[in-house]
């Protein structure tokens, strides 16, 4: 039997390792955590420090005793969870198991010792050899048997673990105290507000730390939009033709010195018949020489926005993906191998062997041309966790093409994307022409821009995803042909374009995760599950990319807002996250950041529950009549959002969803289209149900009432 155990958190990670190491190694799976705190109750003590109160989770129970089985009989037990805060705070449950296992065994063994004879007897020099083996069970064991260390690596090669193996090291109690406070936190806004939401809108609701503040930024995106009022704008742009018979575009840009505003369709037409009947010349011809900058490798928030924007791909699929690339997949070598680093990281540092790999592979793949001559290192964000790389290939020499045959789809398309996002931020820079010409025609001035790739530099390998579309209005850009100050053009046509301005965009998993790691609201790990869990309890719906908040989404805000303006704040909850990277430092004390957080907390949550407005209360009148007692129907608030009830509730429980005004296109059905939920997920089906079982995801788009 081996002597060593290695731990770590998911059975996919586990095969990868066992591949990996020699027979003197065991590998077992923990499925992540074993311990938490309870699900039934706070699980915190208020009255002493917040001391957590950590059980093995019941669903984990019949895991935990398998695990600690296996450990037994080990000398030397690994503990190899992520290298972040999380795996960190794993081992330290893990290593707690299994010392409390260790000393169970322990007694366990004393009390069948069979007890020692009289003094008169036997010596008390002489021990029995139960008696040794029972002290062996306790020191032996304790001390100079089984010994826990903790190991890291970013990446799941047989190098990175071999590395790991021979430098073991201990848990990092700091970061244990920074995941315990977060998790405190957590609870301590989780288990106080959901039950206050219970009580005032409806059961199965729920408010974090977090996502309450996710879900306050796209609600007040969406007001924003909506209280958007349109403003209407012209631009005239002008065809022209260079004596070589070359045409391009232009556009109006200043009239006399003035910027040429224009407002109106009158004002637009006028102008353009003046244009028109102007004589065009080349005024100016400016041309530079413009470098473009690869940016920086892949981390956790911009992979998920890339993947968002190039890929289709939503925050949660995208992590899901990434973990089975950092896992370990079976590309046709001796054992699975994981292909990409770590991918819960804010860091762009990248190890020194991988940036001799990778320059090695570009001068050999595309020449010294696109090899600078030295290594580009890239600046994290001050709060960034330097101890981890960027997202980058385990081997750079694994090109997506070599991998094409063993890849899902999905995989595939995101190895690549990590793959070439790595190659290009070490290459050399793009190198552009950029031109710029002003046109005279009297007292009009036209623009025209134009841009040549010289050398495409890391634009041969990366293009960049554009999460704005390009500005309506906006002067083309694009190739112009040979211009020169004082060449005459011909008019080939000048054309008025109506515009309006346009109110902010909504916001999409991409451009969410962006604005969370720009406010400094959550950390890498909590991006996906925060937008995850959002949408999951219908605060928020994803509407062709876009993330919409719904009636109760809003009506949950609102009321957050109006009575914990500190948790709703978003400086504020950048500050508390601040202060959890202080603790992981060892310059902040956790017992001391959550007192002075949940102080003044607990007494808003006491106002709350006596003047928050009870929205399950309120009742909307409707001209529907309950079918089973004549009664009117009225709508109400739920846990997902309203419906319609019978008022002489609760005499009479029927409850039903609100219409949609939509008519169920089933010929002869005569019925409607309601909103239904079936596991957690959205549809719409007929109010004939079940003598009519139509159902569809969305509704028809001319008759959509959303």
């Amino acid at each position: 039997m081996a002597k060593n155990l290695v731990i770590v958190e998911s059975p996919a990670k586990a095969r990868t390792i066992t591949k990996m190491l020699g027979k003197e190694y065991e590998v077992a799976s923990s499925m992540g955590h074993l311990v938490d705190l309870p699900a039934s109750r706070l699980g915190v003590d208020l009255e002493h420090d917040f001391a957590p109160h950590y059980i093995v989770i019941q669903k984990r129970r019949k895991m935990a005793k398998q695990l600690l089985q296996e450990a037994r009989g080990k000398q030397v037990i690994y503990l190899a969870p992520d290298p972040d805060r999380e795996g960190e705070a794993i081992s330290w449950h893990l290593a707690k198991l299994l010392r409390d296992d260790e000393a169970a065994q322990a007694k366990k063994a004393r009390a069948k010792t069979p007890k020692a004879p009289p003094v008169s007897t036997q010596r008390r020099s002489k021990k029995t050899t139960a008696q040794r083996d029972g002290l062996a069970a306790t020191k032996g064991q304790g001390q100079a048997g089984l010994k826990i260390y903790r190991i890291t690596f970013h990446e799941i090669t047989p190098q990175a673990v071999n590395a790991a193996l021979k430098h073991p090291g201990e848990i990092d109690l700091k970061k244990v105290n920074a995941q315990q406070a977060r998790r405190i936190l957590d609870r301590l806004v989780g288990y106080s507000l959901s039950p206050l939401l219970w009580k005032k809108v409806g059961r199965g609701l729920s408010a974090g730390r977090v996502q309450s503040v996710a879900l306050r930024l796209i609600v007040e995106r969406e007001k924003a939009i909506q209280a958007f009022v349109p403003k209407e704008y012209w631009t005239i742009e002008a065809e022209l033709r260079t004596n070589a018979g070359e045409t391009f575009n232009a556009q109006l840009d200043k009239i006399g010195e003035q910027d040429a505003e224009i407002a109106t369709k009158d004002e637009a037409e006028r102008l353009t018949r003046e244009l028109q009947g102007q004589s065009f010349l080349v005024g100016a011809v400016e041309e530079k020489e413009q470098k473009r900058y690869p940016k920086p490798p892949l981390i956790t928030s911009t992979l998920q926005q890339e993947a968002f924007h190039k890929l289709g791909f939503s925050s949660m699929n995208t992590m899901r993906i990434a973990q089975q690339l950092y896992e370990g997949l079976d590309i046709g070598e001796v054992s699975p191998v994981g292909l990409i680093t770590y991918m819960r990281t804010d860091s762009v540092r990248v190890a020194d062997e991988a940036l001799t790999a990778v320059r090695r592979f570009i001068g050999k793949t595309f020449g010294t041309p696109y090899l600078p001559g030295e290594a580009r290192r890239y600046k994290s964000r001050k709060t960034a966790q330097e101890a981890h790389e960027a997202i980058r290939p385990t081997n750079v020499a694994r090109t997506p093409e070599s991998l094409q045959s063993f890849l899902t789809r999905e995989q595939l398309e995101l190895y690549r994307l990590v793959w070439q996002r790595f190659v290009a931020s070490q290459m050399t820079d793009a190198l552009d022409k950029v031109v710029s010409v002003r046109i005279d025609a009297g007292h009009f001035h036209l623009k025209a821009n134009g841009r040549t790739n010289l050398f495409a530099g890391w634009t041969k390998v990366y293009q960049e995803a554009d999460e704005e579309d390009t500005a309506e209005g906006k002067s083309p850009e694009g190739i112009l042909p040979p211009l020169a100050t004082g060449d005459r053009l011909a008019l080939v046509s000048c054309l008025p374009s109506q515009h309006f301005t346009k109110p902010p965009r909504r916001y999409t998993d991409a451009s969410l995760v962006k604005a969370l790691e720009e406010q400094g609201i959550g950390r890498p790990s909590t991006y996906a599950p925060t937008i995850q869990t959002i949408v999951s309890r219908d605060y928020v719906r994803r509407e062709s990319g876009s993330l919409i908040p719904t009636d109760l989404g809003r009506i949950v805000t609102d009321l957050l807002i109006e009575h914990f303006p500190e948790v709703m704040d978003v400086k504020f909850t950048a500050e508390l996250e601040e202060e959890l990277d202080q603790i992981e430092e060892g310059d902040q004390d956790w017992v001391g950041v959550v007192r002075h957080f949940y102080t003044p907390f607990s007494s808003r949550v006491t106002t709350a529950q006596e003047r928050m407005r009870e929205v399950k209360r309120e009742v909307v009148p409707t001209p529907y009549t309950c079918e089973q007692c004549g009664k009117p129907m009225v709508i109400k608030w739920g846990r997902f959002g309203q419906f319609l009830s019978c008022s002489d509730y609760p005499t009479c429980k029927n409850a039903k969803p609100l219409p949609t005004g939509v008519p169920c296109p089933q010929p002869g059905c005569g019925g409607g289209l309601v909103q239904r939920r079936a596991k957690g997920r959205r549809f719409y089906g007929c109010s004939n149900y079940p003598t009519c079982t139509y159902t569809t995801r969305q509704l028809p788009k001319q008759q959509n009432q959303e």
